[in-house]
C-alpha cells in the first residue's frame, strides 16, 4: 500500500504550527498519525506510542507535541492498528510484536523524510512504553521517555480483569504474553516515570527497568500518582522534565 499524507495548517495561541496528517501502511493495515513540525529544517523528532486502550489524542501526547515544537523538535503521534482512526480488529491484532512493527514502520518513514534530521527519540505510555523499550533495544534511538511501562504481562492479566476494561476471555495479554526483561540492557539514554499509586502496573516494573538499562538513565517516581497521571501538578512536572530530557539528547550544544 502506498504511503500518502496531506498537510494541514493549524494555528495555536502562541504561533502558527504546521501539522501533517500522515497515512501509512503497516503490514497492510492503514494507520493514521499527525506530524507536528517546528519552523526549522532537519529537526530532530520524537515518536509517541500510546497505551493499550488509548490513542494518539491522549492529552500527554498532544501537550508533548506542542512543547517539543517550542523547542524546535518535531513530534509524531499516531494510532496503532485497531485504535483510534487506524482501523483493524483490536482483539485479534493487539500484541507487542504487532505494535513493535507499527512503531518501527513509523520510524522508517520519518527517517526517509528530507525535512527530518538524524536524531530520533521515543515516548511511550503504559503498553506504549513497553513497545518503545523493545524498539530501542534493537534500533538506533537517541533518547527514550516512558510512563508506567510494564516489563512483562503476567503481572497485568488479573489487574486488567479487575478493571473490567475488557472481558477476561479477550485480554490480549492472555493470548499474546510478553516479557522484555532480557532486552533492557541494550537500552540507554532513558528517563523512566512511574506513579507510586499505579493501580495497573506495579512500581516494581519501573525499578527493574531502571536497574537493568544502561547509562545515562534517570528514574522519577511521583508519590500518590495513579496510572493515568491524574494529578495536574504531576502532569506539568512530567512535561517539563521529559522536554528537558529530549533537548539534552536531541539538540547539540
Amino acid at each position: 500500500m502506498r504511503n500518502v499524507h496531506q498537510i494541514i495548517i493549524m494555528v495555536n495561541s502562541r504561533k502558527n504550527a504546521v501539522i501533517e496528517e500522515i497515512l501509512f501502511s503497516s503490514n497492510g493495515f492503514l494507520l493514521k498519525g499527525y506530524l507536528h513540525l517546528p519552523p526549522i529544517d532537519q529537526a530532530p523528532v520524537v515518536i509517541g506510542s500510546h497505551g493499550l486502550f488509548s490513542d494518539k489524542n491522549s492529552p500527554k501526547q498532544i501537550e508533548l507535541a506542542h512543547k517539543c515544537n517550542q523547542s524546535n523538535i518535531a513530534y509524531f503521534r499516531f494510532d496503532h492498528r485497531g485504535c483510534g482512526e487506524s482501523k483493524a480488529p483490536f482483539e485479534a491484532l493487539t500484541s507487542l510484536e504487532v505494535r513493535y512493527t507499527d512503531l518501527i514502520t513509523a520510524a522508517h518513514i520519518l527517517k526517509a523524510r528530507p525535512d527530518i534530521g538524524n536524531k530520533m527519540a521515543l515516548f511511550g505510555s503504559s503498553m506504549g512504553g513497553t513497545v518503545c523499550l523493545a524498539v530501542a533495544s534493537d534500533a538506533k534511538i537517541d533518547a527514550v521517555v516512558t510512563w508506567a511501562a510494564p516489563i512483562r504481562s503476567t503481572d497485568l492479566v488479573q489487574k486488567a480483569t479487575n478493571l473490567r476494561r475488557i472481558s477476561d476471555s479477550n485480554i490480549p495479554f492472555k493470548r499474546n504474553p510478553f516479557d522484555i526483561s532480557n532486552r533492557l540492557a541494550r537500552v540507554q539514554n532513558i528517563l523512566v516515570f512511574h506513579g507510586a499509586a499505579d493501580e495497573t502496573v506495579p512500581l516494581s516494573h519501573a525499578n527493574e527497568i531502571y536497574k537493568h538499562v544502561s547509562e545515562p538513565k534517570k528514574l522519577i517516581v511521583f508519590p500518590q500518582s495513579d496510572h493515568r497521571m491524574s494529578n495536574l501538578a504531576h502532569q506539568k512536572d512530567f512535561i517539563r522534565q521529559a522536554i528537558a530530557w529530549f533537548r539534552v539528547n536531541l539538540i547539540p550544544e
